[in-house]
């Protein structure tokens, strides 16, 4: 489990997210805020992210839309099998950005799907419960659908996987299952 030192710093930076004045935020680096729970194969995350959606978008009709947003994140991973050893521990911090497709309604409320590609480092290299990673920069890919409310808030849940293109090995990839709940500002 994570420690609460590191929960308690992801939720200050998420606060500080939150607190950006909506008219400053849309103007600046991010219109909206995230976080992120994951979980692999022996091993968790939590993650806190910014986004700024695109000002456009693609093959409009009156069901919807085909547009996106930027992604960058920060992220706290927890290995249970370091070397593939039982109860030992690897803590790994993961920073990213990532151009994410999104299709949704033109309004952007109610039921989404998307897809990113983006690139992470990561600050050791993963060896976790037979998945090693043999460098630090990672693409990290994911597919993933949710909900927009009409509060503002949204909920969703993906499928992620890291690894380094097959560039350079071992290259066994990390896979994950990650909900999101995400504030729109």
């Amino acid at each position: 489990m994570f420690s609460t030192k590191i929960v308690g710093k992801s939720a200050l930076v998420l606060a500080a997210l939150f607190a950006l004045p909506g008219a400053y935020a849309a103007d600046a680096l991010a219109d909206s805020a995230a976080v992120e729970f994951g979980t692999g194969a022996k091993v968790q995350m939590i993650r806190v992210s910014a986004q700024k959606h695109w000002d456009r978008s693609w093959f409009g009709s009156s069901t919807g839309r085909l547009s996106g947003y930027w992604d960058a994140n920060l992220a706290q991973w927890r290995g249970n099998a370091y070397q593939n050893k039982s109860g030992q521990h690897q803590n790994i911090t993961v920073i990213g950005l990532t151009p994410v497709f999104r299709y949704q309604r033109a309004d952007r409320l109610g039921w989404y799907g998307e897809a990113g590609i983006g690139v992470s480092l990561l600050s050791k290299l993963y060896d976790n419960d037979d998945n090693r990673l043999s460098t630090h920069f990672q693409f990290a890919d994911h597919i993933g659908a949710g909900y927009v409310l009409d509060n503002k808030w949204e909920i969703g849940a993906k499928i992620q996987h890291y690894s380094n293109g097959g560039y350079k090995k071992p290259n066994s990839g990390v896979n994950w299952f990650v909900v999101k709940a995400a504030y729109r500002f």
